[in-house]
């Protein structure tokens, strides 16, 4: 059952083939009903909390409610019906994959930047999920009829490893791994500013933005948030800029770009997180890279770890800050520990 800030539920949310449907009782008055709805149900936008209301999806009080502008009384009993999405016709598509570990079970890949991975409207065709249906046989149905073998996720503009399954039972166990954090994922980063510390844990719930729901950030857990937690360390100093090593403990959606921009370090090229700032270097998304992925293989047991390679973008972003900030350019990075 979910947790709701001005709304008590009235019973729990469930699914149908159909649709989802929440059961909301108003426990304060006077806010818009699309704004509110918006507010309870972190997994629908206002935008999309909108166009329900048009649909006729949102009853209140048994009566189904058309305006956006009705405003919520104490004691409204509100229902929300929330369609299922229709199934996408996905077809195979031969995108190239850079593939970094691949056998009967599962299969790592680099993902470059601007690659969505799965389709969605707006994007579909010319994902990840449509490369892989040409690329591997049998995955049709693998973890799911939308998303075949798709285990985690990276934003559209990060690049970096990324687990596929090929069977089912690899799939349930590879998301087992994501769950019980036992799968470690290492990312880097170049982001803005200096730290004043090598390192250090942020330890702040994520959810999604109270007013901007197209944005996630750091919410209270009685507002919605869930708890995240990313360690960082300085790899290289770059005069008013850095390199960051990040391991993810958990998996909120956008978690290092909202972590990291609420230490005062955001992105360099997030335009979500770091907009308004500019670093001078033309890039094609946020300089973040799943740069390693380590699990254990769901049938022999072994630990396979996977280093992506950072993309040619990054490692010039990397020189052009170290001729800035009077560094040697081209040189290594020690990345162990």
């Amino acid at each position: 059952m979910r947790d709701f800030n001005s709304a008590q539920q009235l019973s729990d949310t469930h699914s149908s083939d159909t649709d989802t449907t929440f059961q909301l009782l108003a426990t304060t008055s006077g806010e818009r009903l699309d704004r509110w709805l918006a507010e309870q149900i972190a997994d629908l936008s206002r935008s999309r909390v909108q166009k329900l209301i048009e649909q006729g999806q949102v009853q209140i009080n048994g009566q189904v409610c058309t305006s956006q502008k009705v405003m919520i009384q104490l004691g409204d009993q509100v229902l929300v019906a929330v369609p299922a999405a229709k199934p996408l016709d996905l077809a195979a598509e031969a995108i190239p994959l850079e593939v970094l570990y691949e056998d009967d079970h599962l299969l790592i890949i680099n993902k470059p930047v601007g690659l969505v991975v799965h389709p969605a409207p707006g994007h579909e065709g010319g994902t990840l999920v449509n490369a892989l249906l040409a690329y591997c046989d049998n995955l049709a149905g693998i973890g799911g009829v939308q998303r075949p073998g798709i285990v985690h996720r990276l934003d559209k503009d990060t690049s970096g490893a990324l687990a596929i399954a090929k069977t089912d039972f690899a799939h349930q166990h590879l998301q087992a791994q994501f769950k019980a954090k036992t799968a470690r994922r290492d990312y880097l980063a170049i982001v803005y500013g200096a730290p004043s510390s090598p390192s250090g844990t942020i330890d702040a719930p994520i959810g999604r933005h109270l007013v901007d729901r197209k944005k996630m950030a750091v919410v209270p857990e009685e507002k919605g948030g869930r708890r995240a937690v990313t360690h960082w360390q300085v790899a290289e100093r770059l005069g008013n800029y850095t390199l960051i090593r990040f391991q993810l403990e958990t998996g909120r959606t956008h978690q290092i770009r909202v972590h990291s921009a609420e230490i005062g370090h955001p992105v360099v090229g997030d335009p979500v997180y770091g907009a308004g700032r500019s670093v001078g270097v033309n890039l094609p998304g946020q300089a973040l890279h799943a740069w390693k992925l380590k699990l254990q293989h769901p049938v022999t047991a072994n630990w396979i770890e996977a280093v992506a390679p950072l993309p040619s973008t990054f490692l010039t972003l990397l020189d052009v800050l170290r001729r800035r900030a009077g560094l040697h350019t081209g040189i290594a990075v020690n990345l162990e520990g």
